[in-house]
């Protein structure tokens, strides 16, 4: 065989047991993943998203790998779920619980964006900027409160004056 067909189809012999792996890995982690708490993509702990793309990693890796088997993966897979598993219930030890999930952090208190909370989140000013207007608000002084929550997402609470406004606005009899 030339360089190029080599390449692209030599050992074709193993494509016929990848199939039957593949779908074995991929029944198994489903399966698995089942057990986990029941949580939307946006809510995932860093804890759970390490968790799901390494088990994509060994998932990828093992599907068309001739020296590892599907009991190996599994046992992998498996073993990082468990993990998974371990580390959130380890989240209702007091103690532990600022280790395993990220602070909570205030980013605008009464109108006041605080820098150094907002650094720490890895967010300039302009982000700032464009999710308070992505939530209806024209600037950090219409906000009561914006924090930057354990799970990832910006909950932004209106302050009062914006909220009457608002409301004002609303419920303006139409022409």
């Amino acid at each position: 065989m030339n360089g190029i067909t080599h390449v692209l189809i030599d050992g074709w012999e193993s494509v016929v047991y990848t199939v039957p792996k593949t779908l074995a890995l991929f029944v198994t982690t489903a399966l698995a993943f089942r057990f986990l708490q029941r949580r939307a993509i946006a809510q995932f702990t860093p804890i759970d998203w390490l968790t799901a793309v390494v088990c994509g990693s060994v998932i990828g890796r093992a599907a068309t790998a001739t020296d590892t088997s599907w009991i190996h993966a599994a046992t992998a897979v498996l073993t990082l779920i468990a993990v998974n598993v371990t580390v959130s219930r380890l989240r209702f030890v007091p103690g532990l619980k600022r280790l395993v999930d990220p602070p909570l952090r205030v980013l605008i208190h009464d109108g006041k964006v605080n820098h150094r909370n907002l650094r720490r989140c890895g967010l300039t000013d302009d982000d700032l900027d464009a999710i308070v207007r992505q939530h209806g608000y024209l600037n950090a002084a219409d906000v009561k409160l914006a924090l930057f929550e354990r799970t990832g997402p910006i909950s932004v609470l209106a302050s009062p004056a914006a909220t009457s406004a608002s409301l004002s606005h609303h419920s303006a009899p139409a022409e």
